[in-house]
């Protein structure tokens, strides 16, 4: 590795699916083809279950094909998202378990805001403000999941009695509203730090990006491309 920081010396690094130049590779094609699948299935689920959530936005249907349609695509759009949602999920579950690491990094939150990320604990491929985040997305989405299928007339809501209905409904519109709350928050963290966005279109990210938000994940993702026969 180069005595500079935050960036890989060609000569030292041939595994170049995980670092090329002064890139690291942080997410594979098959990562960013299921993020927006999720991403896009969101926002038709969102815009066609507030199409019916209020009658002032039931224009909103308009863009389904009116209302009967929109009934109809809301619940299996929604089974996409969450069915790719769980696919993403499995494999970048052990990322985000939380460690003491994450714990104090959390506890740093000011430094966080503040942006003095040299004050903060070095973290692994996603830092603590992401694992909560990601923790919080299923939590929704199971809630979703199960309170939609109760409140599915076509299929289930004939099982259940009127109350339990009811009851769904309003924890189906509760998790609704704060998957989206989490989804804006995400969006914003991800404009926020500059050249994350990148991470989801390209890729890849910079290695001295990678050094600066993730040092832990930068010195395993370099030692692993150094460690292999033949790398030195």
């Amino acid at each position: 590795m180069s005595s500079e920081p935050g960036r890989i010396d060609p000569e030292r690094s041939e595994q170049r699916d995980l670092a090329v130049g002064d890139t690291i590779v942080r997410y594979t094609a098959t990562d960013r083809t299921n993020h927006w699948i999720v991403a896009i299935a969101f926002v038709l689920a969102a815009l066609s279950g507030l199409s019916m959530f209020h009658p002032a936005l039931f224009w909103l249907s308009n863009l389904f094909g009116g209302g009967s349609w929109t009934r109809i695509l809301h619940p299996f759009i929604a089974l996409v998202m969450v069915i790719a949602f769980a696919s993403w999920a499995a494999r970048v579950g052990s990322d985000n378990r939380m460690t003491a690491t994450d714990w104090r990094w959390l506890a740093r939150w000011r430094d966080v805001v503040g942006n003095h990320e040299e004050r903060l604990p070095e973290v692994g491929r996603y830092n603590g403000g992401q694992k909560v985040l990601f923790a919080l997305l299923i939590v929704c989405l199971a809630g979703l999941l199960l309170s939609g299928c109760v409140i599915w007339r076509a299929y289930f809501a004939a099982y259940f009695p009127i109350p339990i209905i009811r009851a769904a409904a309003l924890v189906h519109a509760v998790c609704a509203f704060a998957l989206v709350t989490l989804i804006i928050v995400h969006i914003y963290a991800g404009i926020w730090v500059k050249g994350s966005v990148r991470a989801m279109t390209r890729g890849t990210v910079t290695s001295g990006w990678a050094w600066k938000h993730h040092r832990a994940w930068f010195r395993e993702v370099t030692g692993a491309a150094r460690s292999r026969p033949g790398a030195d």
